[in-house]
């Protein structure tokens, strides 16, 4: 012995972050019915969303396997698809199909994102999961798994997002979705809190993808893709862990070589409350239209204004849009939007759509309707305020609204009423109103894949919760495949 310690060598624990998010995942037992009964709604819904997406080619083009011919028969389906895929790509396929028409849930607080992104991941391990395990005469996984992971996930990407901006920093969200989609397929594949935190500090090393797609002047379809590769590199690192490989303890606090020091300008991550089932609760739902969720409730204002306008459009003088300071940073544009994804991330452009038509689908962000003169002449008449209280309100955890408001100002010094719209039908604090149609645009969605007599067969097993939550896993992915 030399006396000399070998650092490279000492045992050290992981960062406590770390910890205390496999620690979550592994041990938490989920009380919360609301958290369930929200959940089955999530998995519904983005199940939907992802089977309206496959409607557009620009979607389709990414599905299937990574290259011709591998395919992985009795791995994973792909919903609305005849895929078998291996679980790492069928979580990229799942996960693009999901957030393709930014259609699926969202969470605002200091950094945004769409925690049903995970499902990506967990639907595609479920799946695998419960197939292996009947192979081999053992007990499958259920519906009420895929649950309790569902919200666990919410929960780590959302409590993460309550007060670390990545944002701020230049990273994109989906490296939330990445680091709890890891977390949670390592504990599905039966890993140890070792393992957990092995994946969980890879997650965290791998860095964070750039935001440059959100935004102008290169705002693109990779924001269409890129939560889908954030669950589909999950994947492979959850596999990786419980295969020993090993982890890295103080990935996120290493002075100059960490995380916090190399990409969060040396700020420490903190977990802004306890992590239990909050998130899963308090989630939001598209569910009328799909809209970038800054923009949910003043397309709602739209369309209210829409009988009261839409023969006097050639009159309009200017269209005040009062909004709050998130939605001003994302989506207020002005000049050419070049593609759907540039569209779809412009108030002004869905304000307008809403205004001229009553009505917003993802029709509407496509170059057909693009074309249309009215759109961009609206536009230019657009002036974007901010309202103080609306934005104090949006980070108020007892409010978390989304306020917008749209007046529309005449030729002749008339004016329409000011509209203001605080919370968007998918708001916790419009549940009674919002589940129900969450439930209707579902059935819509699986029609536009499958014949009637299948849908309503999907639909009988879905909404009965009890026998819901008791289905084998593998069982309810193969009601998904055409």
């Amino acid at each position: 012995m030399s006396g000399f310690e070998n650092l490279a060598n000492k045992e050290m624990n992981f960062d406590p972050l770390i910890e205390e998010i496999a620690d979550y995942t592994l041990n938490a037992h989920i009380e919360s019915e609301e958290a369930y009964r929200i959940a089955q709604h999530v998995l519904l819904d983005s199940l939907g969303t992802g089977l309206l997406a496959l409607r557009f080619p620009e979607c389709a083009k990414h599905l299937g396997p990574i290259v011709p011919g591998a395919s992985l028969p009795g791995g994973v389906r792909v919903p609305g698809t005849r895929y078998e895929l291996d679980p790492v790509h069928a979580a990229f396929n799942i996960g693009c199909m999901i957030r393709w028409l930014d259609y699926n849930d969202t969470w605002l607080a200091a950094e945004w994102g769409h925690p049903s992104d995970n499902l990506g991941c967990i639907l595609a391990l479920a799946d695998y999961i419960s197939r292996s395990r009947v192979a081999d005469g053992k007990m499958p996984l259920y519906v009420k798994d895929i649950l309790s992971m569902s919200i666990k996930a919410h929960e780590i990407q959302g409590v993460l997002a309550l007060e670390n901006s990545l944002n701020r920093v230049g990273l994109d969200h989906v490296h939330l979705v990445k680091i709890a989609s890891t977390s949670v397929a390592t504990a599905m594949l039966g890993g140890t809190k070792e393992e957990v935190c092995s994946a969980l500090s890879n997650a965290w090393i791998d860095g964070a993808s750039l935001r440059t797609y959100r935004h102008a002047p290169n705002t693109g379809s990779r924001k269409s893709w890129a939560a889908g590769d954030a669950t589909s590199r999950a994947v492979r690192l959850a596999l990786m862990a419980v295969g020993g490989e090993m982890g890295y303890a103080t990935a996120l606090s290493a002075k100059t070589w960490g995380f916090q020091d190399v990409l969060y300008r040396g700020k420490e991550l903190t977990l802004g409350r306890s992590l239990d089932s909050y998130v899963m609760e308090h989630i939001l739902f598209k569910i009328s239209f799909p809209a970038e969720f800054h923009a949910q409730t003043a397309v709602e204002c739209a369309m209210d204004l829409h009988p009261l306008i839409r023969d006097r459009i050639s009159e309009i003088a200017s269209v005040t849009l009062t909004t709050h300071q998130s939605a001003i940073r994302i989506i207020d544009k002005k000049g050419p939007l070049h593609n759907p994804a540039d569209r779809d991330h412009c108030l002004q452009y869905m304000v307008a759509i809403g205004l001229l038509f009553g009505t917003l689908t993802a029709e509407h962000y496509e170059e057909s309707i693009a074309r249309d003169p009215r759109i961009d002449a609206l536009r230019e008449k657009m002036v974007v305020v901010e309202d103080e209280q609306y934005s104090k309100d949006y980070l108020d955890p007892d409010k978390r609204s989304i306020a917008n408001a749209v007046q529309i100002h005449f030729q002749d010094g008339t004016s329409t009423e000011k509209i203001v719209c605080e919370y968007p039908i998918g708001h916790r604090r419009r549940r009674a109103e919002g589940l129900p149609k969450v439930i209707e645009k579902f059935e819509h969605n699986l029609l536009t894949r499958f014949p009637r007599k299948k849908a309503s067969e999907i639909m009988n097993l879905t909404l009965d919760y009890e026998r819901f939550v008791q289905t084998p896993c593998h069982e309810f992915m193969a009601l998904f495949i055409i």
